[in-house]
């Protein structure tokens, strides 16, 4: 098998986006309801990690639009796919870009964030290339 014929189903792409949508309400809500608490214990500034929150809310709002549908959209599939990549690299870039506020905890969260939100850009990304994919726009 090459890894260029390597794709999801609409079905398990489905269950990607379903869990990319629960797994950002609840880090959205972590970051609404804790950002005081959190902003100690990483490093952070509140402002950051409330602004953070909301962008997730919408963000949720999208991935569980696309969740829903019989066959997810294309556009807002890769509308989705580029923020997980920017998000994870910023992520990254925030834990170890230099900024010697950031605690050993704060790293370490965000690091975690990271792989896991660039794992479902990639698992994203191998359902928008999929053939029944083409169909939809």
């Amino acid at each position: 098998m090459s890894l260029a014929n390597l794709h999801l189903s609409t079905t398990h792409l489905r269950r990607v986006l379903a869990l990319d949508a629960i797994s950002g309400a609840g880090a959205a809500v972590l970051h609404l309801a804790f950002a005081g608490s959190l902003a100690t214990w990483f490093g952070l500034s509140e402002g950051l990690i409330t602004a953070a929150g909301w962008v997730l809310l919408a963000y949720v709002a999208l991935s569980t639009v696309l969740a829903r549908q019989v066959v997810p959209s294309r556009g807002p599939l890769m509308v989705l796919i580029i923020g997980n990549v920017v998000w994870g690299v910023g992520c990254l870039a925030i834990a170890w870009g230099g900024d010697s506020s950031v605690t050993a905890l704060g790293q370490a969260y965000l690091t975690v964030l990271a792989v896991a939100v660039l794992a479902l850009a990639d698992l994203e990304f191998l359902g928008w290339r999929a053939p029944a994919m083409r169909l939809a726009v």
